[in-house]
């Protein structure tokens, strides 16, 4: 999968600067102003974007948060792309945590212009998760997932 021309950005909060597009949002033309698609991490759902989506409302930005399965990475890729379709302008899209292995699966959307990693997993082409956390202890709180007869987590 191929990024080139697309801007990648690791920030801690965000603003219209630092998701690449100069000048205000107010005064940048409804057609070139991206909206922006989050996508939440593990063990979170959409709602863990409630604070940042006022704030990028108030720059005159659109947004959308991704609500995924977390079934599988398959399974929340399908979900941000079915949201990159509804777009009918230039998307930023954005990741935390989990949702970084999302957005850079589904990043080569003809929509995308730029991808976030805020605090995320960013994934050379290939690589897992289980490759980029195998060097670390596993986290205490994946011994306490509970699973039903489908594999699911109620």
């Amino acid at each position: 999968m191929s990024f080139l021309g697309k801007r990648f950005f690791a920030i801690g909060t965000m603003s219209i600067a630092a998701l690449g597009f100069a000048g205000s949002a107010h005064a940048t033309a409804d057609s070139e102003r991206p909206t922006v698609v989050l996508v939440h991490g593990a063990f979170a759902d959409g709602s863990s974007w409630n604070r940042v989506i006022p704030k990028l409302h108030a720059q005159g930005l659109n947004v959308i948060s991704v609500q995924n399965p977390l079934t599988s990475l398959a399974d929340d890729v399908a979900a941000t792309r079915r949201a990159l379709d509804a777009q009918t302008g230039p998307v930023v899209l954005v990741g935390h945590s989990w949702g970084g292995m999302v957005i850079t699966e589904v990043g080569n959307h003809p929509r995308v212009k730029s991808l976030v990693y805020v605090a995320s997993f960013a994934p050379s082409v290939g690589q897992s998760i289980v490759d980029m956390t195998k060097d670390y202890p596993k986290a205490s709180g994946l011994d306490h997932v509970v699973v039903d007869k489908d594999g699911l987590s109620p």
